[in-house]
């Protein structure tokens, strides 16, 4: 039976064993031991709450599928296992779950549950087990000061250079005589640019009223039916909240051979899509099947006045 609640315990919160109480499990973070330098993992800290003893078929149903037998007798089973245990703790022996914990009675005769720190009952934490780490000592490096020698100047008289300043002057001189010079050339070609710009454009201007144009033989007139999108009985494509989602299914539609067309927003602010309006019922509900076949399934009919 011990074996049967540690499976459990893996798969569930709450293993109750009717009769005697519960085993609940906690999860755990990881945490690190400053004492012993030891580093646990995450897992699941099971403790046991004595007022949990109503049967809710987890531990029977378990045990009957494991044993191949009867709910009832699985509900058997339990039972002779939870009077055994009441015995010996009567007896003040201490009762071990393998590693689950141990069971025994205090002073006051309560039922006292010490946890077990074998088992992770973690599936995350599945082959993390604790291990303990060598101290770190750190060693503070000093820096050693190195005394550099200063660096020695003599003065002395700077001689000077007179015809520098002269040929500085020059440079300068030239500089502005050359962007002086380039802006007059940019001028210069901007005019002449812009002369004949009017050239070409009275040229042309009088090659266009020249111009005549004689047809011979003129193209008969073609005149186009298109058919009218009018009727109260509309089957819906689609509602979009931004209209150019509407008009894009539209489009979509068109290219496809509908006569779709958006009849504006719906109570809820959606833009709506048809495939086709119809002034007669029976001509819609005909259509609508035919889409639902073909086409969308989810097609549905409206009927709306669109000149109201």
């Amino acid at each position: 039976m011990t074996t049967y609640i540690n499976d459990l315990l893996y798969r569930y919160e709450c293993v109750i064993i009717p009769g005697f109480g519960a085993f609940l499990t906690q999860y755990r973070s990881a945490k690190i031991d400053e004492t012993s330098h030891t580093f646990y993992p995450p897992g699941k800290v099971v403790t046991f709450n004595r007022q949990l003893q109503t049967n809710d078929g987890l531990l029977a149903n378990y045990v009957a599928s494991v044993e191949n037998c009867s709910y009832e007798s699985a509900l058997q089973n339990i039972r002779s296992f939870t009077g055994k245990l009441q015995s010996q703790l009567a007896n003040k022996e201490v009762v071990s779950f393998k590693n689950i914990g141990d069971f025994a009675l205090n002073e006051e005769r309560a039922i006292q549950f010490t946890p077990s720190e074998k088992e992770n009952f973690s599936t995350t934490s599945f082959g993390l087990t604790p291990f303990v780490s060598q101290q770190v000592v750190r060693e503070e490096k000093t820096e050693k000061v190195v005394e550099k020698t200063p660096l020695l100047f003599t003065p002395g008289k700077r001689e000077r250079y007179p015809y520098l300043k002269y040929a500085a002057v020059a440079v300068v001189a030239l500089s502005v005589a050359g962007i002086g010079a380039l802006k007059l050339y940019e001028g210069e070609v901007q005019k002449y640019n812009f002369a004949e710009k009017q050239k070409a454009d009275t040229r042309l201007e009088n090659k266009i009223q020249e111009a005549t144009f004689v047809i011979e033989n003129p193209l008969p007139t073609l005149n186009l039916t298109l058919p009218k999108l009018t009727g109260k009985y509309h089957i819906v494509a689609g509602a979009f909240r931004v209209e150019e989602n509407a008009a894009k299914k539209r489009n979509e539609l068109l290219s496809k051979g509908y006569q779709a067309k958006l009849i504006g927003e719906n109570q809820y602010g959606l833009h709506m899509v048809v495939y086709s309006s119809h002034q007669d019922r029976l001509e819609a509900r005909k259509s609508l099947h035919t889409i639902k076949l073909s086409e969308n399934k989810d097609a549905w009919l409206l009927v709306r006045d669109l000149n109201n």
